[in-house]
């Protein structure tokens, strides 16, 4: 009789939108463990707040629009989204320009956040 051990795990996005393939990877990994039900939670940071913005432009530099794959969080029921509130302000983002259901957090909000889960993945 197989034990269902379930475990948390957090998805730190830290990488912009393009220019390597970190935040194509760590949406793929997320996609990936919904699709075990594992619980989990998906943390944008740093230059990851970029990925939120709502009009990307990426055929302008051969990539594929990042956007699509955002739109499909939901549809992996992947819901428990959160961004730096220190990140948004240092590129200047309004949370309410986001077009995704996402918290902001604090810093100590975000330390919490990454105690909370038995599986901390960066990108």
């Amino acid at each position: 009789m197989m034990s269902e051990n379930k475990k948390s795990f957090l998805i730190i996005n830290r990488k912009a939108p393009y220019g390597s393939s970190a935040a194509r990877d760590a949406l793929d990994v997320a996609l990936t463990i919904s699709v075990f039900e594992q619980p989990l939670s998906l943390l944008f940071l740093d230059d990851a707040v970029l990925q939120l913005l709502p009009s990307h432009k990426p055929d302008q530099i051969g990539q594929k629009n990042l956007s699509a794959n955002l739109a499909m969080l939901e549809m992996y029921d992947i819901d428990q989204l959160y961004v730096s509130r220190t990140s948004l302000e240092q590129r200047g983002i309004n949370p309410d320009t986001i077009q995704l259901k996402i918290k902001p957090l604090t810093e100590p909000e975000i330390a919490l956040l990454i105690k909370q889960h038995d599986q901390v993945l960066s990108f």
